[in-house]
């Protein structure tokens, strides 16, 4: 897939003259078009094509109408579908002459995390059950509202809108169900909700890299909430009449809080396996004094920042333990714990269990 930024004066009809320029000679260097995506608004343009290779593609579009696109990734046909909804023209658009297609790319992204509070005194047949009932009540609302599932695994969703408004409505409705189900469910589970929105070619290699990785970092960071980026706030709000977006549940971000949460997460990556890194590093290497740390972190995500490092270790830890890959030891040390002991007693403190209970009765 291939980003062409487009001036102001281009058209979706021009950008489907310069496709339909394409189709006559794709045979010489061997590609295939299979659509496009144009958006006049955000000035940008995305082709997907079957190539032998990036070069190809440009040697393509430099004969055919001399537009050489900005950046090209390899991308997996399905998962285009997934996030984009098709991956061949449209047939409205098929039945004109020229095929235009004025079809943005630009996609709302939302990620949906389900974890357990406690292990203590958990059946593990009982949670695997009530984690499939919540499942449905999470695929009923994205099928309503026109989401379509990217991916999914055990307490992880990865959810694509077309649309903002039914991106923000339906992880409302979720919450709702999931508070409402809730009270009728045995186990104790945490909802995470994080909401961004951006188009599928960016400077990164992986499609809606960095929108996915957004909201990641939302639902990961600001628990029991529906987490939106301040671009979501905005284009809802314009889609709704300048409605205003309020809900109990929902935080919308500030330019200012999205700007932390990137510092933060980004500098926490680089240095959460070192046993060494404290709340003092992230002071001094994220240029704010303990106090504005504190209260930023506070405000944020609900806790100190040595209770977000060593919650973040643990949840590192409860993956590895969950591929069974490492023993206890192994895990300790590789995520940043001083001793098996003390990491022992860190996870037993935060998920009610011994991390050589939760391998014996979780791990399969």
């Amino acid at each position: 897939m291939d980003r062409h930024e487009i001036p102001k004066e281009i058209t979706a009809s021009h950008v489907a003259q310069m496709h339909r320029e394409d189709l006559k000679i794709e045979h010489l260097y061997g590609c295939k078009g299979m659509t496009y995506w144009c958006d006049e608004k955000r000035q940008t343009a995305f082709c997907l094509i079957q190539a032998p290779n990036k070069k190809a593609i440009q040697d393509m579009h430099n004969h055919a109408h001399g537009e050489v696109p900005h950046r090209i990734i390899e991308v997996d046909g399905a998962i285009v579908e997934s996030f984009l909804g098709r991956i061949e023209d449209p047939d409205k658009s098929q039945k004109t002459e020229l095929n235009i297609i004025n079809d943005p790319a630009f996609r709302t992204i939302m990620v949906i995390g389900l974890r357990k509070v406690s292990f203590l005194e958990s059946d593990p047949r009982l949670m695997k059950r009530e984690i499939g009932n919540y499942n449905k009540y999470i695929l009923g609302p994205v099928e309503i509202f026109l989401g379509r599932v990217v991916r999914q695994k055990s307490g992880y969703f990865l959810l694509s809108f077309n649309s903002v408004t039914n991106a923000v409505l339906c992880a409302q409705e979720i919450h709702s169900h999931f508070m409402a189900s809730s009270n009728n469910l045995t186990n104790d589970f945490q909802l995470r909700i994080g909401l961004h929105a951006g188009v599928p070619v960016t400077d990164k290699d992986e499609i809606f890299e960095d929108t996915i990785k957004m909201a990641e970092r939302f639902c990961n960071m600001v628990h029991g909430k529906i987490v939106i980026s301040p671009e979501v706030k905005e284009l809802y709000e314009s889609e709704n009449l300048n409605v205003k977006l309020s809900h109990k549940n929902l935080k919308a971000l500030s330019v200012g809080e999205e700007k932390f949460i990137n510092l933060l997460m980004d500098y926490t990556e680089k240095e959460w396996t070192n046993a060494a890194f404290n709340s003092n590093d992230f002071s001094k290497n994220m240029g704010f004094s303990k106090s504005q740390l504190y209260r930023k972190m506070i405000a944020l995500t609900g806790k100190s920042p040595n209770s977000f490092i060593r919650d973040y270790r643990l949840e590192k830890a409860l993956r590895l333990l969950k591929k069974n890959t490492n023993n206890i030891s192994e895990t300790a040390f590789s995520t940043g714990f001083s001793s098996p002991a003390y990491f022992s007693k860190c996870f037993m403190d935060s998920f009610g269990i011994l991390p050589s209970k939760y391998v014996q009765n979780y791990v399969v």
